[in-house]
């Protein structure tokens, strides 16, 4: 039997995918969060989506689209409450890949 040659941390194409997919989503949310006028708002949000990709770091399970949309509506509602509705306007739409 033959054994492979990539040391056993290499990622599958999945994963590499999987991955590269997260980090866009991750800029594109920083980007958005740019958009804030308000300071104390932007590092809110800013703090908030650094701790909850951090708190996610080692998941492996995709979310369900249900889920998702959960979030997604968890989400509208933080941001609706600081004031920056257009915020979760542009990540929805950047959450629809």
């Amino acid at each position: 039997m033959a054994t492979s040659r990539l040391p056993p941390a290499t990622l599958t194409l999945k994963q590499f995918m999987r991955r590269q997919q997260v980090l866009l989503l991750y800029r594109r949310i920083l980007q958005a969060i740019r958009q804030v006028p308000n300071d104390s708002d932007r590092k809110y949000l800013k703090d908030w989506a650094r701790e909850e990709f951090k708190r996610n770091k080692g998941a492996t399970e995709e979310a369900s689209p249900t889920t998702e949309a959960q979030d997604l509506k968890e989400a509208r509602g933080m941001v609706t409450n600081h004031g920056v509705c257009s915020v979760v306007t542009a990540l929805s739409l950047d959450l629809v890949l």
